[in-house]
């Protein structure tokens, strides 16, 4: 079994560094999964403009979406990230495990969103006719699906960086469903 180390500050280039001090002023330290895209001298300021990317979806639209993507991909790193940020964005506990599950039975239209999400992701882009069609009558839109396809695509990155690597989780492990 490989053992893929996640890079120190004094190991990545100066580009990086830089990004590296960005990132402990905003969020206080370097997230493991930022820090082993470090590596590459690009990936990192990359996947940070993906990530931060202007989006037609509100910040807890976009939570939903990394959920239940982690989840179904199966990525405990950002299952335990996003169940910290969607906390953060006003979810409880218990809607976070639900939104994991693929429901969102407190809120109509973000359980048109999860169920849309979870089957675009399921099914390669090949969303069933019943979850467009939900996701369309809850009042989403062209642009809104774009956006989602954009923030499942940033998912897959860090869900398939983190379970090809398994380096350590340094956020609370978020719970088994």
């Amino acid at each position: 079994m490989e053992n893929f180390s996640v890079p120190t500050k004094n190991e990545v280039s100066e580009n990086n560094q830089a990004i590296f001090n960005n990132l402990e002023k905003g969020l206080g330290f370097v997230p493991n999964l930022y820090a082993y895209f470090a590596k590459s001298d690009t990936a990192l300021a990359d996947y940070l403009a993906l990530q931060n990317r202007k989006s037609s979806l509100k910040a807890k639209e976009r939570e939903v979406v990394n959920l239940i993507t982690s989840q179904i991909n199966g990525c405990k790193y950002c299952q335990s990230a996003h169940t910290v940020l969607g906390k953060m964005n006003g979810f409880s506990d218990e809607q976070v495990l639900e939104l994991r599950k693929g429901t969102a039975t407190f809120d109509e239209k973000l359980d048109a969103l999860v169920k849309f999400t979870a089957s675009v992701v399921e099914n390669k882009g090949n969303a069933s006719q019943v979850a467009k069609d939900k996701f369309f009558a809850a009042g989403y839109t062209e642009i809104n699906m774009i956006d989602v396809v954009v923030i499942i695509g940033d998912k897959i990155i860090s869900n398939y960086i983190h379970n090809l690597t398994g380096f350590a989780i340094d956020f609370p492990l978020a719970p088994e469903l």
